[in-house]
């Protein structure tokens, strides 16, 4: 297998992939659009990745499979629920800023080159761990297969519980205007967020041992100071600074780590 020609693939998809999701931003003038791109955008990479092995005719181990339908259960479930949750709704308020400040300054260039290429670049990060186990010549221990798919899956249920939690609270004409603090809620400010990170440094352990695992390290480093330091937690919080009962929230509640609530 060609490293060079299956990295060259990787990149010529994303970019193909990301301009294709802002040609629909452009259309539907909605650069929001790029969140719906994130979760199957890794679906790609790891379905590209498995049928390059396969037809350069590299061994297929059994880890790479794994890693692909671990990335691929992930990443559908949270393409569909993003779809569901912000397709119909206006642009997200980020983006209106920025497209506010860009307006009169060629914007839909702006916006390519600020908001859906470096998309196209965290992804390429993020996704080391699909990218580094596909460049392998040499299976991984069933124990770092097993831990890494443990961690992996209790990250997926994480995220996957918060997030319908989450929702079905917001559904209830009841609890309008109120703040989450109930199931998971309760434990964590974001149970979605921990249970991101926890998936990517699932498969990270999965791949570790393998010729460039350790290089794949950048991979939940940088997921993790992106939700806890960028554009996770503090620009979520921001937005509630102002409200008293988030504060109340807030003071007994975990930012990240389930912790039981102070009193």
């Amino acid at each position: 297998m060609s490293a060079w020609v299956y990295l060259l693939g990787n990149a010529i998809l994303l970019i193909v992939y990301f301009t294709v999701f802002f040609i629909i931003a452009q259309i539907k003038k909605n650069n929001a659009i790029v969140d719906i791109g994130w979760g199957l955008g890794f679906v790609f990479v790891g379905l590209y990745s498995l049928l390059f092995r396969i037809i350069s005719g590299a061994t297929l181990y059994p880890f790479q499979i794994v890693i692909t339908v671990l990335v691929t259960l992930w990443g559908l479930r949270l393409f569909l629920y993003i779809s569901i949750r912000n397709f119909k709704k206006p642009e997200d308020y980020r983006y209106q800023a920025m497209r506010a400040k860009w307006q009169g300054k060629n914007e839909h260039v702006q916006a390519y080159f600020r908001v859906f290429l470096p998309q196209a670049l965290f992804m390429a990060t993020i996704a080391a761990s699909i990218i580094t186990g596909y460049l392998s010549t040499r299976d991984v221990h069933i124990a770092y297969l097993l831990g890494g798919s443990l961690v992996t899956l209790t990250g997926l249920g994480f995220e996957s519980v918060g997030d319908l939690q989450l929702r079905r609270f917001l559904r209830d004409p009841l609890n309008k205007g109120k703040i989450m603090d109930q199931g998971l809620w309760r434990y964590t400010r974001h149970p979605n967020y921990f249970g991101e990170t926890l998936i990517w440094w699932g498969l990270w352990v999965i791949v570790v041992s393998t010729d460039f695992g350790i290089y794949a390290l950048i991979s939940p480093l940088l997921i993790s100071y992106l939700l806890l330091f960028v554009s996770g937690i503090p620009l979520l919080e921001k937005r509630y600074k102002d409200n008293p009962e988030f504060q109340a929230y807030k003071t007994k509640t975990s930012a990240f780590f389930p912790l039981p609530p102070k009193k």
